[in-house]
């Protein structure tokens, strides 16, 4: 540094610290103005602010006398956002955009490095900043004309619309909430929509603006001078040099502050190294749920001892194929519960154990049988199988990864620990779940590698030598039923129709698939009839009774349940029939009649037997339907008052696809020879129809 001499002191000035305005004084920035054009000479017709928040609102007015003002833009957008009528909630009064208004944004949060000064006679005035804040024009009267603009829309349709915008009865399901965690409340708070609530609840404090050369401005413009000059107020700033450069530059702990919150699951790789081993080991796993061991290695550093890592993982992930699956007891810790059906976390841990040591004995492991032992429902299984495994379409779900033969070369000890530990998780899961103790596959000749331990592809051939056997045995018994059936009395020279047997695979999301072959020609629009033979208590099929025939247990349980499906929702098409089908086979214990197989064909024909009618409904020729969308069925008499109405409507759907509420009024009036109330036709419309865009539809045929 160059000597005091060459530097000399030109002037020493006394700073001051007032404090009169320190909580008040806020330095407003307009980013898109220059600052050669201010606001100080443009009237303020309001302000307002939300002090918590550091938010001004500002409102100036326009000069519409200025030759740049175009007064027919002005008026239009007036129009857009207030309509041709013009009341006290209006935004322009005048009809013309005569105003603008000036939103508030903070620059910074932490303003305690700046200040106002003000220089008077030699002193140096110092007020802290309280708010640094950026206005810029706010067009919230734009949000404002689109609503407008939306509600004219809504206004102008058709009158039909109006009439038949009905809401249906819905039924609803009442839950009750969960006391809410820690966790969850966190979130709830940190939240982009919690945020918005808090922020709009606070209310604005409406203010009274003072130009810059009013009487009241320059009052309060005294107090950003000190108003002791006697040194009492200014102790703070009697400090020695260190502590002086202190309040200067004061240490890094504030810039700390302005950091971005992450959320709460997100954790930089630079924050996590600065975390213990095992912690680090933790979270990986917890965020990643399936690793090799290679790729967690990669993961901590080259730094880190393979034997400190191996000790770590046990603690948190068990052995699955090679590769470390987290433990259940770390994803659900133990006072936590299912977001989907509340079960605790402990029946949690043992669903998503079994799912684990399912992937030990097999690549590959079926939902439906993870469902049905666990007791657990859809969304859980799902959940444990989307932490480990892919799914394959008719096939089930695959592990993840492929098995790491290279990690179980190196480390047998270890693996032969997994194994033990495995044991026991089984001997647990069969006195939980009543398992029949499976045998696990024997190891191959001149396999290497712990006892006990097959690889994947070994167990995917026993899987597959397994199948065939199975398949082998069922074949066998079928062929030993059909000679029974043909020694109880088959006539001669007649053929038994065989349909072939479909492979077993899994339906991720569907049941058994049903038949899909159509019914048959139909030779009028409403059609009523079975084919020959096959009507309710008519001849015998082949020699044999029919599958649908009335006398068998089967052809009764399903004649009950179309019965009673369609006293209920009168028109279904065979889709929806199907799918309320299967809900019901759920709803039905193990063993079951119906249980034996229906096919589409059993189902139409007992619907036509139960005295329904096919509806032919003249789909348009792009319709996205599939056929059994297009198979339309409505019960024809249900014995009510209504039978007739319900049948006028159905002879006008099967002529047509959609149909205005006038016409359906006026049809049902020629023909029942009476004019019907609204509450009867809306009745026999909700029956039947849903409402769709000003038209009428038969239930299940609209397309959205």
């Amino acid at each position: 540094m160059a000597n005091e001499e060459d530097d000399p002191v030109i002037q020493e000035i006394d700073v001051y610290l007032a404090k009169s305005l320190a909580e008040k004084l806020y330095l407003f920035q307009y980013p898109v103005r220059p600052a050669s054009m201010t606001y100080d000479d443009i009237p303020h017709l309001s302000a307002k602010i939300k002090p918590k928040q550091q938010k001004v609102e500002l409102e100036m007015a326009i000069d519409t006398l200025n030759p740049n003002y175009c007064r027919s833009k002005g008026e239009q957008i007036a129009l857009n956002v207030d309509g041709a009528c013009a009341d006290e909630t209006s935004t322009y009064s005048s009809k013309l955009m005569d105003k603008q208004t000036f939103s508030s944004s903070q620059t910074t949060s932490n303003t305690s490095r700046y200040a106002a000064a003000l220089y008077r006679q030699g002193e140096l005035h110092l007020t802290p900043l309280h708010g640094i804040l950026q206005l810029r024009p706010s067009f919230s009267y734009l949000d404002k004309a689109d609503a407008k603009h939306r509600e004219r829309e809504a206004a102008n349709e058709g009158d039909s619309s109006q009439d038949e915008a009905e809401e249906d009865v819905k039924q609803i399901t009442v839950r009750f909430s969960r006391p809410e965690s820690e966790q969850a409340r966190q979130r709830r708070v940190q939240s982009y929509e919690f945020l918005q609530k808090k922020h709009a609840e606070e209310p604005w404090v409406h203010l009274h603006y003072y130009s810059l050369r009013d009487s009241r401005s320059e009052h309060e413009r005294q107090y950003l001078l000190c108003q002791g000059s006697n040194g009492v107020e200014n102790t703070e700033l009697v400090k020695s040099p260190s502590d002086y450069l202190m309040m200067l530059m004061p240490p890094s702990q504030e810039e700390e502050k302005d950091k971005p919150v992450a959320p709460s699951n997100v954790l930089s790789m630079a924050q996590l190294r600065t975390l213990p081993l095992a912690d680090q080991i933790k979270i990986l796993m917890k965020n990643v749920k399936v690793m090799p061991f290679a790729n967690l290695m990669s993961l901590l550093g080259p730094s880190i001892d393979s034997v400190a890592v191996l000790r770590g993982i046990q603690k948190v992930a068990m052995l699955v194929q090679g590769n470390w699956v987290v433990k259940s007891d770390i994803l659900y810790p133990k006072d936590s519960s299912s977001p989907h059906s509340g079960v605790p976390a402990e029946v949690l841990c043992r669903g998503r154990d079994f799912v684990m040591w399912k992937f030990t004995q097999s690549r590959w492991v079926v939902r439906k049988e993870v469902a049905t032992v666990t007791k657990l429902c859809a969304e859980d299984v799902k959940d444990f199988l989307e932490h480990m495994a892919v799914v394959r379409i008719n096939r089930g779900w695959e592990f993840v990864l492929p098995p790491d033969g290279e990690f179980i070369k190196k480390h047998p000890d270890v693996v032969q620990r997994q194994h033990m530990l495995w044991a026991g998780v089984q001997a647990k899961l069969e006195k939980v779940y009543n398992l029949v103790n499976e045998t696990m596959p024997k190891k191959l000749d001149g396999q290497s590698g712990p006892a006990g331990l097959v690889s994947g592809d070994q167990r995917v051939q026993v899987a597959k030598s397994r199948a065939q056997q199975n398949s082998m045995l069922l074949a066998q018994e079928l062929q030993q039923r059909k000679e029974q059936v043909w020694a109880s009395g088959a006539l001669p020279g007649v053929r038994i129709k065989e349909e072939p047997l479909s492979e077993e695979g899994e339906e991720e999301e569907e049941g058994e698939p049903m038949d899909t072959a159509p019914s048959g020609d139909h030779h009028s629009r409403l059609t009523n009839g079975l084919p020959a033979g096959r009507v309710a208590g008519g001849d015998s099929f082949n020699g044999l009774p029919s599958p649908g025939c009335a006398s068998t247990p089967v052809a009764q349980e399903l004649r009950t349940f179309v019965e009673a499906t369609f006293q209920r929702q009168f028109v279904l098409t065979l889709s929806e029939l199907k799918r309320l089908f299967n809900l019901h086979l759920a709803s039905l214990p193990p063993g079951h009649t119906l249980f034996s197989g229906i096919s589409d064909r059993m189902l139409q024909d007992t619907v036509l037997a139960a005295g329904c009618k096919q509806i032919l409904v003249p789909f348009p020729p792009q319709t996205a339907a599939s056929p059994d969308e297009q198979k339309v069925f409505a019960l024809w008499e249900s014995g009510d008052i209504s039978d007739q109405h319900r049948q006028v409507l159905l002879e006008i759907f099967s002529k047509n696809y959609r149909v205005r509420r006038n016409m359906i009024q006026s049809r049902l009036t020629q023909e029942c020879g009476e004019d019907l109330s609204k509450q009867e036709v809306d009745k026999v419309l909700k029956d039947c129809c849903v409402s769709y865009g000003g038209m009428w539809y038969l239930k299940g045929t609209v397309q959205s």
